[in-house]
Formats: structure tokens, C-alpha cells, sequence
């Protein structure tokens, strides 16, 4: 008789502890401060293989929460001594994982934007050759950073179709996405300051990066080897102004070549040619030049190196996803080629190279990107 009612003063108890524990969950999650706090905790002590993102104020509250809300509710209800209730469908650890990339990449160019070091290749104002890279979608408050060599024009037939100048990407012909007076994308630039501002401010913006010198080898091909939109001016006019300062054997005959282009981007003083050649430099400078990102927050960088997976995702972050599909990226086209990248810097002087790397380190850093010593050293 006294073991029977040692068990069943054990079975008040635990049922008393249950209900405790229940209640303390549900007032936790409907308090937000509280849920916050809790959920940084947990997520950093569950999940020791992800690094700790220093100076946690940085990190948009916004990403912090769709990134760890899927898992902390399992996490809570083992604590309290129950299993996890069903949701109807497993996350894959790569779709828990996944926003924590973009926000590493957010908290690594704040990192580098605070580099005093760094300031000089980082740094770059908010000017009208800025803010003419940046197309609007306003219907949907979007802004898009045009980063050429990068994939842009998918991005931007995504946008045409947004903004209604068409139904679908298929429809729209390749020779209005670059149009800009039949595609219906406004450049950020035709606002007025006070419209500008407000855009920056409250809407979602994004650009996308490459790996720096496969982004420049992309260029060259493009503008001066193969040329597909007839361009003329770049073989007629860009190329020769570069041939008579940068090429060393003032005999060779032939046209540009990829040494005459990397002597020309790494001289310190390229600019009074760039005023010469205008708006066609967008296709070689840097990311900072074109996008300014320590002086706008964006709120996603995409990859190109991994774009299959960061396609879908800004679609997502943007609250697109159920009105357009980025273009299917055929396979292989994305991945990084070191061994054209050696190809094409063959021959190169390693002083050569090392200038195009200093004018273009601020790109590595702020994007993550490894320095290429395989041609530096």
C-alpha cells in the first residue's frame, strides 16, 4: 500500500511538472522579446558546426528569425520532455541551414566596410553612376544592382516580366532586355532624392557576384572576342584606346588581348581612360563601383558560383516566387573554372597581375572569395 501511493504521488507530480513546463512554453512564444533571446541561445548552443556570427546587433532581425523559427519549436518541446509535433513535412537540414549563407555574407561585407584599411577599395558614393545600375520594380519594391558578366540579363527579363511590359520571359525579345527605353525597368536615377531615399530605405534590393577575374575574363570574351550584340564601339573604339597606352611590343599587329586588357584595369591610373570610354566600363569594375554596398544594405547578396540555390531563394525573400521562375541555369555554366582562370593569366608578368589584384582585393574581401595566389606568387 505505501509503494502504491509513493507511484501515484510520482505520477501528480510529473503531471504537475508537465503542465509547468507547457505553460512556460506557450508564454515564451507569445512574448517576443523573450522568444528572441531564447532562440539565439538554443540555435548557438544546438548547433556547434556553424561559427558564430560576431556582433549579433548586425544581423537583420528578420533573417535571424525565418532562419532559426523552424527549429527552435522541436528543440523547445524535447526540452520539456516531449516529442516534436508533426508539421506535415520534413525541412532538409539544407533548407534549416541555408539562410545562415546570406547572412554571413551580410555580416561579412559590414566587417569589411569597417576595415579602415580596406576603406579606399570599399568605399564609393552614392552617385548617379550608382544609382543608373539600379532598376526599380516598384509594383513589387524591388531594387536590382546590375553587376554585367554576372547573369544579369535573367534577372532582369525576370524583372520586365514583373513590372508588366510582358506575360512571360519567353516572350520578351533578347534586343529590348537592353533597352531601356522598351523594357519598361527604371533606372533608380530618374527619381527625386526624397523618392530615392524611401526606395533605398524600404525596399528589398539585391545584386549577384562572381568570382572578380572570372567576371573580367567574361568581359573580354564578350566585348572583344566574340562580341554576339554587335558592339562595335568595343573592338573599334575601347580597344584600340588600350592597345596604344598598355600594349608593351608596339610591333604585335594583332587586336587586343587579354594582357593589353589586364595592364589597363590595373594601372592606377585607368580613370582618364575610363572618362574616355563612359557608361561601357560597367562591364570590368568593380562590384563597388557599380553597387556601393557599404553605403546601401542590401538585403541579399547572391553567388553566381551557387546561383541554382540563390535564384529560388530571392524569389522567395522577395514574395515573387509565385509569380516568376528564374530561367533554368543549364548545367555546369555556374561552377568556378580555375583552370580557364590559369589559361587565360598564362603569360601574364606577375606584376601585372598583382596590380589588377590590388585594384580588385576589395571585390575578394567584401564577397568571400579566396585570393587567388595560384597566380600571385
Amino acid at each position: 500500500m505505501h509503494h502504491q501511493w509513493l507511484l501515484l504521488a510520482a505520477c501528480f507530480w510529473v503531471i504537475f511538472m508537465f503542465m509547468v513546463a507547457s505553460k512556460f512554453i506557450t508564454l515564451t512564444f507569445k512574448d517576443p522579446d523573450v522568444y528572441s533571446a531564447k532562440q539565439e541561445f538554443l540555435f548557438l548552443t544546438t548547433m556547434p558546426e556553424v561559427r558564430k556570427l560576431p556582433e549579433e546587433k548586425h544581423i537583420p532581425e528578420e533573417l535571424k528569425v525565418r532562419c532559426l523559427t523552424p527549429v527552435i519549436p522541436a528543440l523547445w518541446e524535447a526540452e520539456a520532455g516531449r516529442s516534436p509535433e508533426p508539421t506535415g513535412k520534413e525541412l532538409p537540414d539544407s533548407q534549416l541551414v541555408q539562410p545562415l549563407v546570406y547572412m554571413e555574407r551580410l555580416e561579412l561585407i559590414r566587417n569589411v566596410c569597417r576595415d579602415d584599411a580596406l576603406k579606399n577599395l570599399s568605399h564609393t558614393p552614392v552617385s548617379k553612376f550608382v544609382l543608373d545600375r539600379i532598376f526599380v520594380c516598384d509594383k513589387h519594391k524591388i531594387l536590382f544592382c546590375q553587376t554585367p558578366k554576372v547573369g544579369n540579363t535573367q534577372w532582369k527579363k525576370v524583372l520586365i516580366v514583373l513590372n508588366g511590359a510582358f506575360s512571360s520571359i519567353e516572350e520578351i525579345p533578347e534586343n529590348v532586355v537592353h533597352d531601356h527605353e522598351k523594357n519598361g525597368l527604371p533606372r533608380l536615377s530618374s527619381f527625386s532624392d526624397a523618392e530615392i531615399q524611401k526606395r533605398l530605405k524600404t525596399y528589398f534590393k539585391f545584386f549577384i557576384v562572381r568570382d572578380p577575374f572570372e567576371r573580367l575574363i567574361s568581359a573580354f570574351k564578350d566585348k572583344f572576342v566574340h562580341n554576339p550584340r554587335f558592339e562595335p564601339w568595343y573592338r573599334h573604339e575601347i580597344a584600340p584606346g588600350i592597345i596604344r597606352k598598355y600594349r608593351r611590343n608596339r610591333t604585335e599587329t594583332r587586336g587586343i588581348q587579354f594582357e593589353d586588357f589586364v595592364r589597363y584595369l590595373g594601372d592606377p591610373n585607368h580613370r582618364w581612360l575610363d572618362l574616355q570610354f563612359g557608361d561601357h566600363i560597367i562591364h570590368w569594375v568593380t562590384y563597388v563601383e557599380l553597387c556601393a554596398p557599404c553605403e546601401i544594405m542590401y538585403s541579399v547578396i547572391g553567388h553566381h558560383e551557387t546561383l541554382e540555390d540563390d535564384a529560388p531563394y530571392i524569389l522567395k525573400e522577395a514574395g515573387i516566387d509565385h509569380l516568376v521562375s528564374y530561367p533554368t541555369i543549364p548545367p555546369g555554366i555556374t561552377v568556378y573554372n580555375r583552370t580557364k582562370v590559369e589559361h587565360y593569366f598564362l603569360g601574364i608578368s606577375k606584376r601585372d597581375i598583382r596590380r589588377l589584384y590590388a585594384r580588385f582585393e576589395g571585390d575578394f574581401k567584401l564577397f568571400g572569395y579566396q585570393k587567388p595566389d595560384f597566380l600571385l606568387n
